[in-house]
């Protein structure tokens, strides 16, 4: 089938049709008859230098057009035009299932999968802005003393030539070097080598002596003949500890004289070898007033040596500029006072120290105990009241007990036996590294400064506060012509980082700390800071992790983009993005094998007014997402008192039990830092669980007794293995084995459940290990993967096909989405079968909108918003309990459509249903206006958030002046009410 379009100022349209194969390649890029996934022979003409949104469910087929199809096609045929080495595997690489692509640009993929793990990228480096900082700190950085914060400098025989040709005219000149005597070699000795050179005196107990009269001297020569060996090359004193200055040139300031200046040249020249860098000059005026001058063209000062500034000494993933202690990673291995003292709500009396308990252990802290009184220290107060001397006086001790120091020291000495090694690793985790204290450079990278600033006061700033210190510094011409170009890369990307709503980070902040939604925008602004021209953008979800209020920002970046001359493809679910789109494409109509056909193509306010498609009917508001009748009221909770991790401003905030709560804010308000860095991690260590460093706080009160466990459902992939899928995850993977191995056939091979497993050896293939695809590594390039040959895909033993369930073998059974395996057991489901278990589970995904995704589909390939809704189904599956949790999820809309997002909350009210407790971190206002209670932050980001600008229901919400959020809810719960 082939699809008609319409051509009006170089705009698909539906007016007047046209044959796809008569349009013009230069104004469009082509595609038909596209198969890729569920794509259903689809054929589309997408305008070329346009902004292109392409919607619809998820699953419906929008990443298999804009990834799978197009981006996949683009890269296949960019590595076509590459080296002979690349082009080998050319042949063996999947070209996508569609009858042509034309009118293709070169293709850059932005996509929102969890951010590198990679525990030395920042953002400064994923930017590349801190590569330009070094060059620039490299190239016009002064170094100062630490000592007496003066400008070091090395003393050149020209700079010294200049300054001595200023003095007045007749001033006396007296050059000398210092004596350097060689470690095997008498002063004597050292003087008649003088005497070989040509020098005659040298300045001696403060006098010019003449080295001939000294060497005439018997009382000179007895004190000074015997060889000082092994000692160190310095400057040699006589008895009396009198230096001694060769004496080099001696000469009268003239300036009528033109040979002087070269004399005066040469002599600092011959001053500074003898003396190894080192010359004095002594002044005489025409007064007779002695001035002596040192002059050094070594780098140093105050008695320091330091390094000349270069690239790598800024580079802490070079050994030369990284910290020595931490290797650059800014955290060493220590013992963690969080994991020594989970519970900061318990007493010293209570056992609050986890180490001193047990019997043997118990010795420790009863010392303490038995002995608190001698010194006035509350036994009975918890450990968060005390003071910082008091917490301090638990790890130094005093006369009457040992504190936790010296109780560390005794398990190291008794690390021999594997009981007190294994205690040991139970208290370590990562700690700030003493020496650069999180900095990651050598001390000495500090003391290197532009503007009074060194590179690490650069990197703590955030991108906002950094753009204007850049565009008003003030430079000397020398530095402003080297640094020009630099700068000029520097602002620009610091102006792309504020434009797509990120100014608020710093750029010294781990990327791996990064929501999907932030590393996929700090892409996007990179690849503006590289500004090509002619290229074909492909973006998943830009708008993830973004507050509406700065969606506007994103729009222009994203036209600004499009102006520049490249075709930009979004595929989106936000409104405002659909809007202000050149022409939007509406995939589906429903999701998996329901979806995969093109439904509309076209401007907003046709779409708003032709179609009847799901899309088109929640933003005409035929379809809606109800605000619930009434909102659940609460009781219990937990509250967080003095937050202070980044930039929260000592805030204390409730957050209720029993209910679903609704974190939200501007990006960079200071959400994921109370949720996840202080609130989760103070709770799992609590309930028992291994974290990193909790974030700062005073404490945390209320009702945790009642709480049995917290879970964070956050973005990170499902499983570390690259065989991991949704069907394993969520466990219905072994009853869908047991089945197989009850069949007939595999009774009479002999065929066990693990036998049907990809993850150990039996019926899985040898050669790609039940991966299906093997890796090819590239140079320079992404790794390709390409379908396994003696499986072609399949995972398995060819022998092991032959058993069927259903008409279906295991491959083919993994083959199938979510819906329609379900469809598949529910024939034969009865009470209590594998086929119900399996249904069950299975029910979970198809719950929370995934009944589109494969069974065996690889997680490698599931986005950040579907690993985290399987991790939901997965919970879901395990039914009514007696447990109370704490779920808490991070941004979970990601890559939802609104008919999705429908799905979701009722999957939030299952939960609840089950006695559990639901908080979410989020910037969707349909999310937001069905929660039960608000918790919103701001008012703006980074150094502008970190408050609490409201808590209550969205109700009231609405009617907060203060809050940038609320003009959104009010117009959703406005519209909801007409």
């Amino acid at each position: 089938m082939l699809y008609l379009c319409t051509l009006k100022n170089n705009t698909v349209l539906k007016t007047t049709k046209v044959h796809i194969d008569d349009l013009d390649p230069k104004k469009y890029i082509i595609i038909k008859g596209a198969r890729v996934h569920n794509l259903k022979n689809l054929s589309v003409a997408i305008p070329r230098n346009q902004l292109v949104v392409i919607t619809g469910l998820s699953g419906s087929g929008k990443s298999s057009l804009a990834f799978d199809t197009l981006f996949a096609e683009g890269q296949r045929r960019y590595v076509e035009s590459l080296s002979s080495y690349a082009r080998q595997f050319i042949g063996r690489m999947d070209k996508p299932d569609v009858d042509y692509i034309r009118g293709i640009a070169p293709a850059i993929a932005i996509e929102q999968k969890v951010n590198t793990r990679n525990p030395r990228s920042t953002v400064g480096t994923s930017t590349e802005i801190y590569d330009y900082l070094k060059l620039l700190f490299a190239r016009i950085g002064k170094t100062y003393s630490p000592i007496s914060d003066q400008l070091v400098r090395r003393d050149t025989v020209t700079d010294v030539t200049d300054e001595l040709n200023a003095l007045p005219e007749e001033t006396k000149i007296f050059i000398y070097s210092p004596l350097i005597q060689k470690p095997t070699r008498s002063l004597v000795d050292e003087l008649k080598g003088l005497l070989a050179k040509g020098f005659t005196r040298v300045q001696f107990n403060k006098e010019t002596k003449r080295i001939e009269d000294l060497l005439k001297d018997d009382t000179f020569i007895k004190a000074n003949d015997s060889k000082k060996k092994n000692s160190k090359v310095t400057k040699k004193t006589n008895t009396e500890g009198e230096e001694i200055n060769i004496l080099i040139d001696r000469l009268v300031i003239d300036k009528s004289d033109e040979d002087n200046a070269t004399r005066i040249a040469d002599s600092l020249q011959t001053a500074f070898f003898e003396g190894e860098g080192k010359c004095l000059v002594e002044l005489i005026d025409k007064k007779g007033k002695l001035k002596i001058k040192t002059f050094s063209n070594k780098f140093e000062l105050d008695g320091i040596t330091f390094e000349e500034p270069s690239v790598h000494l800024f580079s802490f993933n070079n050994p030369y500029g990284a910290c020595r202690t931490c290797e650059g990673f800014g955290t060493v291995v220590g013992i963690d006072e969080n994991l020594i003292i989970p519970d900061k709500s318990l007493s010293i009396y209570d056992n609050a120290i986890v180490c001193w308990r047990g019997e043997k252990m118990k010795e420790w802290n009863d010392k303490l105990v038995q002995n608190a009184f001698k010194f006035d220290f509350p036994l009975h107060r918890p450990y968060w009241d005390l003071t910082a001397e008091e917490k301090l006086l638990l790890w130094t001790g005093n006369k009457y007990f040992q504190g936790l120091n010296d109780f560390f020291k005794f398990l190291e000495a008794e690390s021999f036996k594997i009981q007190y090694r294994v205690m040991l690793s139970r208290y370590r985790g990562k700690t700030v590294c003493p020496d650069c204290r999180g900095s990651r450079l050598r001390a000495d990278a500090s003391y290197v400064k532009i503007a009074g600033k060194s590179i690490m006061d650069v990197v703590v700033q955030s991108c906002k506060d950094l753009l204007p210190f850049f565009e008003k510094i003030k430079l000397n011409e020398y530095d402003q012509i080297v640094g020009d170009r630099l700068l000029t890369e520097i602002k620009s990307r610091l102006q792309y980082m504020n434009d797509v709503g990120l100014g608020y980070l710093t750029l010294n902040r781990l990327s791996n700390s990064l929501s999907g939604g932030e590393s996929q925008r700090i892409n996007l602004a990179t690849s503006l800071g590289s500004s090509l021209v002619g290229s074909m953008y492909i973006l998943d979800e830009p708008s993830i992790g973004l507050h509406s209020k700065d969606t506007e920002k994103l729009i222009k970046v994203l036209k600004s983009l499009r102006n520049l001359g490249n075709s930009v493809i979004v595929v989106e679910h936000d409104e405002e993005i659909m809007r202000a789109a050149d022409q939007l494409i509406d995939i589906g109509p429903l999701a998996g094998t329901e979806g995969g056909e093109l439904v509309f193509q076209g401007t907003f306010d046709e779409m708003v007014k032709d179609t009847d498609s799901l899309t088109s009917k929640y933003l005409k508001g035929f379809e809606t997402i109800e605000v619930p009748r009434q909102r659940r009221k609460w009781n219990k909770y937990i509250k967080i008192e003095g937050a202070r991790e980044n930039n929260l401003k000592n805030i204390s905030v409730k957050f209720p039990l029993d209910i679903m709560t609704v974190v939200t804010g501007v990006s960079g308000s200071g959400k994921t830092s109370l949720v996840k860095k202080v609130l989760y991690t103070s709770l799992k260590k609590m309930y028992g669980g291994i974290m990193d460093q909790t974030g700062l706080m005073d404490k945390i009160t209320g009702d945790t007794a009642s709480l049995t466990n917290v879970e964070m459902v956050d973005q990170n992939p499902i499983g570390k293995s690259s065989r991991s899928n949704p069907v394993t995850y969520i466990k219905a993977y072994d009853e869908i084995r047991e089945l197989y191995a009850a069949q007939p056939l595999a009774k009479a091979r002999n065929y066990k459940p693990a036998w049907f497993s990809f993850n150990v050896d039996g019926g899985r293939c040898e050669m790609c290990q039940g991966e299906g695809e093997v890796t090819i590594e590239m140079q320079f390039m992404a790794d390709i993967h390409l379908v396994c040959e003696a499986c072609n895909g399949k995972r398995f033993k060819e022998e092991l096909l032959d058993v069927i369930y259903q008409e279906k073998n295991i491959s083919e059974l993994l083959q199938l989405t979510v819906d329609d395996a379900i469809e598949l057991f529910q024939k034969k489901a009865k009470p209590h079968s594998s086929e119900e278990k399996i249904v069950s589970k299975l029910n979970n995904l198809s719950e929370v909108g995934l009944g589109y995704i494969k069974l065996g589909q690889a997680s490698s390939t599931l986005s950040g918003g579907e690993a985290q809704r399987i991790k939901l189904a997965s919970f879901l599956a395990r039914g009514n309990n007696s447990d109370h949790i704490l779920f808490i999820f991070d941004e979970p809309t990601t890559g939802l459509h609104f008919h999705d997002i429908k799905k979701l909350l009722k999957a939030f009210d299952a939960l609840m249903a089950q006695g559990n407790s639901v908080l979410i971190i989020e910037h969707n206002p349909e999310v937001i206006k069905c929660a039960d209670w608000v918790i919103d932050m701001g008012p703006e980001g980074g150094e502008g958030g970190g408050h609490i600008v409201f808590e209550g229901t969205p109700e009231n919400l609405a009617n907060c002046k203060e809050s940038v959020t609320a003009p959104f809810i009010k117009e959703k719960l406005q519209a909801q009410s007409v």
